[in-house]
């Protein structure tokens, strides 16, 4: 899918550091960096959802605990 991105200045400045020192394109960097954005999206969701589970499912347990 085509998108138009507008960076500011600096930002494509650094991008465009990074393409080179990759021998890379901005464009490839931009693709892996959004990759690796929502690889970690992803995870975090995960995460956040585990310690909800855990918190239900162990509340009387986390509550004695904080008493003890």
């Amino acid at each position: 899918m085509a998108m138009n991105v507008r960076l500011p200045e600096e930002l494509d400045d650094k991008l465009e550091a990074i393409a080179r020192a990759r021998h890379m394109s901005k464009h490839a960097v931009l693709i892996e960096a959004a990759e690796r954005f929502v690889s970690s999206e992803s995870k975090t969701s995960r995460v956040l959802t585990a310690i909800d589970e855990i918190s239900d499912r162990y509340a009387e347990t986390i509550r004695r605990l904080e008493d003890a």
